[in-house]
């Protein structure tokens, strides 16, 4: 993604050039020095759904754990959260704090995550990008010691389009028989 977003309240003055402007009942949001949108077309030519959008304030976490649900239950939990048609606004930095947060492993499979822990991890993550206190625990932070235990913040590809996992190995233990479980496997 190319450019810088403001957000600020809905009928702020806007005082850049705005490439594309996004406007809620509360909010706007302002994207300057944007590079390219593209909406995708199905067989049906319907522009391709977004699941429920993350920053909804409260989230809504019925709609989403049905999406989550519904799809393939051997996906890994991090890479399941990276798909905008389950909940929409997750990115790969939000991703890694919110499972840190919940205490999550990313390589959990869905089939093995209860409907609690998921929607334990979807509130924090909403909670997470809605702060603007949030900071960052376990994102880019590979190698250096995790804020709670002091163990080796991890890092490693994950899905098809290897997206960089970071987590704790100890406060977001993998479970057995999935992937890495700490910083043998280190993003180099």
């Amino acid at each position: 993604m190319k450019g810088r977003w403001r957000v600020a309240a809905a009928g702020a003055p806007i005082v850049v050039t705005p490439w594309l402007v996004l406007t809620g009942a509360r909010l706007q949001a302002v994207l300057s020095g944007g590079g390219e949108l593209e909406l995708t077309r199905g067989p049906s030519r319907r522009i391709a759904r977004l699941g429920p959008d993350v920053m909804l304030d409260p989230p809504d976490l019925d709609g989403m754990l049905a999406r989550f649900r519904g799809t393939d239950q051997e996906r890994e939990l991090g890479e399941a959260l990276l798909d905008q048609r389950l909940a929409a606004g997750i990115g790969n930095m939000w991703k890694a704090e919110g499972l840190y947060r919940a205490r999550l492993s990313p390589w959990a499979r869905l089939r093995d995550v209860s409907d609690e822990e998921l929607r334990r991890v979807l509130a924090e993550t909403s909670a997470a990008m809605r702060s603007r206190r949030a900071r960052r625990s376990v994102y880019d932070r590979a190698g250096l010691p995790c804020p709670r235990c002091a163990t080796r913040i991890a890092a490693w590809r994950q899905g098809d389009d290897a997206r960089t996992a970071f987590w704790c190995p100890a406060c977001q233990p993998s479970p057995a028989g999935s992937r890495p479980v700490g910083d043998e496997a280190p993003v180099g």
